[in-house]
C-alpha cells in the first residue's frame, strides 16, 4: 500500500470517450484527486462519483483535476456518466495496471469464497507529483467533502 510521501505511481489510461490520459500531464499544473471505485451504475459508487461531480468547481478553485477510476470499460463509462450526469472524468483500467500500483486491488472473502475486487480509495497527489493523502476502505456518503477539506488543509 502507498503512502503519503511517496512519488505517485503514474500511468496512461483512456476516459470515458477513449481518448488516452497520461496522468503525468498534470505535473507541475494540478493537483489530483484519484477516486478508485469498484462499479459503475451501483449506488454507493454512483453517489461518490456524482458528489465529486458536485463538487467540481470547488475542486477546481483549489487547483485540483477530479479523477475517478475503476475497471469498467469506457463504453460502460460513457453511458454511466451520461446517465448520472456526471462531470469528472471517468479513466477505464479494464487490466487493472493503476489499480495494482496504487494497491485498491485487493482480495476479500465474500461466504467463504476470496473474490479479487477495488477497495474504494482516493489519493491526492500535489503538482510535483507526490502523494499527499492516501485513503483505503472509505464510505461513499460524504467522503468528496471530506477531500475537499483535506484539500483545503493542504493549501492553508
Amino acid at each position: 500500500m502507498l503512502k503519503v510521501g511517496q512519488v505517485a505511481p503514474m500511468f496512461v489510461l483512456p476516459d470515458a470517450d477513449m481518448e488516452s490520459i497520461d496522468i503525468a500531464q498534470f505535473r507541475g499544473k494540478n493537483n489530483v484527486i484519484l477516486f478508485f471505485y469498484p462499479r459503475d451504475d451501483t449506488p454507493g459508487c454512483t453517489l461518490e462519483a456524482t458528489d465529486f461531480s458536485d463538487h467540481e468547481d470547488e475542486f477546481s478553485r483549489h487547483g485540483c483535476t477530479v479523477i475517478g477510476i475503476s475497471r469498467d470499460e469506457c463504453i460502460r463509462h460513457a453511458e454511466f456518466r451520461d446517465k448520472h450526469g456526471i462531470s469528472v472524468r471517468l479513466l477505464s483500467d479494464s487490466e487493472g495496471v493503476a489499480c495494482k500500483q496504487y494497491g485498491v486491488w485487493q482480495a476479500k472473502e465474500v461466504n467463504g469464497v476470496k473474490k479479487h475486487g477495488i477497495v474504494r480509495s482516493t489519493f491526492v497527489i500535489d503538482k510535483q507529483g507526490v502523494l499527499r493523502v492516501v485513503l483505503y476502505g472509505v464510505n461513499a456518503k460524504g467522503h468528496a467533502l471530506e477531500v475537499l477539506r483535506a484539500v483545503k488543509e493542504l493549501n492553508s
